[in-house]
C-alpha cells in the first residue's frame, strides 16, 4: 500500500500525549485514526436547541454577506 506523508509540528505535550495513547505496535497514524474516526454528518442531527441553530444561521448570514462586500470592494479597486 502506497501511503503518503506530512509533516506536522505539535506541542512536546501534544507529543507527549500522543506517545502515551500509542500502544507498542501502533504507529502514530494508528493512534490518530483510532481516537478521532470519520464523522457522518448525521451523528451531528439534535447538538444545537433550535435557539442555536437559529443563531448560527444568523451568523452565517451576516458573515457571508460581510465576505460578499468585501469581495466587492477590492474587485472594484482593481478595476
Amino acid at each position: 500500500m502506497f501511503m503518503t506523508t506530512k509533516t506536522l509540528t505539535i506541542t512536546e505535550d501534544a507529543y507527549e500525549r500522543l506517545l502515551k495513547a500509542k500502544e507498542k505496535d501502533e504507529s502514530f497514524s494508528e493512534v490518530i485514526v483510532k481516537h478521532f474516526p470519520k464523522r457522518s454528518l448525521s451523528e451531528l442531527i439534535g447538538i444545537l436547541t433550535p435557539k442555536e441553530a437559529e443563531e448560527l444561521r444568523t451568523h452565517i448570514k451576516e458573515r457571508r454577506k460581510a465576505s460578499r462586500e468585501r469581495v466587492d470592494r477590492i474587485a472594484q479597486r482593481l478595476q
